[in-house]
């Protein structure tokens, strides 16, 4: 089993997904499964196969949290020594030099990487063009 790196802040949140998945999501999925079964016949019953089908992504995504706790290598960042070169966990602040637009990531692992909220995974060809850059750098992605 291969560790991957991941912020504190990262492992945090996805025990916080954990706690939340169970115990407030399968609760409610248990339910609902409940409330299915009261209406009859199980064969042609949609609500029952929906809540059944809820309960299977709910559970996949548990395990798979879980697996992504039992490898997480834990990366206090604010222990690293930095000489200002862009290190795992390191916020960058980038300006694209054509259009003079301004933008900033931070350079983080597999499991809490996402584009969406600026979080870039660090072997990502945008995370590895930045690794071990320092501030000012010219950086060509």
């Amino acid at each position: 089993m291969d560790k991957e790196p991941i912020t504190s802040q990262g492992l945090e949140k996805i025990k916080k997904e954990l706690v939340f998945l169970k115990e407030k999501k399968r609760p409610e999925i248990i339910s609902a499964i409940a409330e299915a079964r009261s209406h009859g016949d199980l064969k042609e019953n949609a609500e029952y196969h929906a809540a059944k089908e809820q309960q299977s992504h709910n559970e996949g995504r548990i395990v798979e949290i879980n697996d992504i706790i039992a490898r997480a290598n834990v990366i206090d960042i604010t222990k690293i020594l930095n000489d200002g070169k862009v290190i795992f966990g390191s916020t960058v602040y980038l300006t694209n030099l054509d259009t003079n637009e301004k933008i900033d990531y931070k350079i983080v692992g597999k499991d809490e990487a996402d584009i969406k909220k600026k979080l870039i995974y660090f072997k990502s060809p945008i995370g590895k063009g930045l690794i071990g850059k320092n501030k000012g750098d010219l950086v060509k992605i």
